[in-house]
């Protein structure tokens, strides 16, 4: 592989669900490697005094229309999910703990789906009990994983260690150390792949 793309992402990001359907066939087209960074969004906006485009409403209105146009275009589902904005510290906690391990694209396709797909609402923990048992997961030992010490001092390094490369929102991907955020620049990210 000749270059390697890392992704700085939060489940709870619309425009994080829209670069994870697209990730993987760009970095297969550029023969390169693709990393997920696992970071909680709320704490990077605390961090850096960024806030979502839904708490500013005709931003958010548009938001929603932009996505949907992508969505259209890279030929996926995206609803508005109306349990938005959702607390997803479980849920990234779960995301870190499944890192390394060969179920966590299973984890990342549930989670993403739940949310975006479905609609589902993924702050009740009996919801993503459902949505991690229909997955094929054990949702206590996805708790037990996420609940882990170790695993939340990743998830607090990987989001310090993005607020530090700069990083104010989601997604923000790197190719070597050049920053492009958001999903609607993705064609940027395949020119750098090149």
């Amino acid at each position: 592989m000749s270059k390697t793309l890392e992704c700085y992402f939060d489940v709870g990001s619309p425009a994080s669900y829209l670069a994870w359907t697209q990730l993987p066939g760009i970095t297969s087209r550029h023969n390169a490697g693709l990393v997920w960074k696992p970071m909680l969004l709320g704490g990077v906006f605390q961090a850096t005094g960024n806030q979502s485009p839904a708490a500013i409403e005709a931003k958010g209105r548009y938001s929603r229309m932009d996505m949907q146009r992508f969505a259209r275009r890279y030929g996926v589902t995206l609803n508005h999910n109306p349990y938005f904005p959702v607390n997803t510290l479980h849920l990234m906690r779960g995301a870190v703990a499944f890192l390394d391990t060969p179920r966590f694209d299973d984890y990342l396709t549930a989670v993403f789906n739940a949310l975006w797909v479905d609609e589902q609402d993924m702050g009740q923990p009996e919801v993503v009990a459902q949505v991690l048992s229909r997955a094929g997961f054990d949702p206590q030992d996805v708790m037990a994983r996420a609940s882990d010490q170790a695993v939340k001092d990743r998830l607090k390094a990987i989001t310090v260690e993005a607020v530090e490369r700069g990083v104010f929102g989601a997604p923000t991907l790197f190719v070597d150390n050049e920053m492009f955020f958001g999903q609607d620049r993705l064609w940027m990210v395949e020119e750098a792949l090149a």
